[in-house]
């Protein structure tokens, strides 16, 4: 893995030279990443350790008490958990309050936004010291002011996700045009919009507005969602759609055209932010 991971960078870092995304020589860059072998090795001297490992509560407490072990006591220790809150596996260390989740959205080189999330004995200094290094980064990073499973970004996709299944398992659409509405419809103004600043664009009076207008409308529908029970003949109908469209060998290719794609539209909206179109 280690022997791989530096060209994958390389490739990676490549094609953010093609969008002008980035303002350094590439070998440059890649040259500032040292693989090491031995995590004692790789932690050492560090201000923030990123945890990245499998969603396993059992796997993350173990690594953690080697982290709280081995680094520094200034050393902020985040998770990637993209749905765990840190009091589950952080609460018996000693330096429990340098601990946080710092959750990036994937892929985190190309996406800025990440959760920050600490528990209830996290300081708030920890929460501080990550904002600004998150930032510095180049990052967006968010307040999640309190633990809750999935944390922000996944609850609000798991609601999307849900009632696209939903509607899907029930035959009102195919996956391909479930995947439309979302990439030709919503997700176009999502891209530059969120979801409450989106609707206050969308009625003459604004919010308060649009709820009048449209909110019981919005209530009859929740009133009669039925929750996607996530049946594995479903699941497996989907499967089927989707590799008809994509085999399974062709995945990784796939996913390096959506990178792409997310480069060509991080320089136009960099451009965008030069003319001062963009806040």
């Amino acid at each position: 893995m280690l022997d791989s991971a530096l060209p994958a960078i390389g490739d990676s870092v490549q094609d953010l030279a093609e969008f002008g995304l980035i303002d350094e020589p590439v070998q440059r860059i890649v040259g500032r990443v040292t693989p090491r072998a031995m995590l004692a090795d790789a932690v050492r001297d560090v201000e923030l350790v990123q945890e990245n490992i499998a969603e396993v509560v059992e796997a993350k407490s173990a690594l953690f008490a080697e982290l709280d072990r081995l680094t520094a006591r200034g050393t902020l220790l985040a998770s990637s958990t993209s749905g765990i809150p840190a009091s589950m596996f952080t609460e018996r260390l000693p330096g429990r309050a340098r601990c946080l989740v710092a959750h990036p959205v994937n892929p985190p080189s190309l996406v800025p936004l990440v959760e920050l999330c600490g528990a209830p004995w996290t300081s708030p200094e920890t929460l501080s010291r990550a904002r600004a290094l998150y930032k510095e980064a180049g990052q967006k990073p968010v307040a999640v002011e309190r633990e809750i499973a999935g944390f922000l970004l996944n609850r609000l996709q798991g609601a999307v996700l849900d009632e696209a299944l939903s509607l899907y398992a029930s035959g009102y659409a195919s996956a391909a045009d479930l995947d439309s509405v979302m990439c030709d419809g919503l997700g176009l103004r999502w891209s530059f919009l969120g979801p409450f600043e989106t609707i206050d664009l969308n009625a003459p009076g604004g919010v308060a507005d649009y709820c009048e207008r449209y909110g019981a409308m919005y209530r009859s529908i929740a009133a009669e969602r039925v929750p996607f029970d996530w049946s594995q003949e479903t699941v497996a109908k989907l499967d089927a759609e989707r590799r008809a469209v994509l085999p399974r060998d062709q995945i990784e290719e796939r996913s390096r055209w959506r990178d792409r794609r997310l480069m060509a539209l991080l320089a136009h909206r960099r451009a965008l932010a030069k003319t001062g179109d963009e806040s």
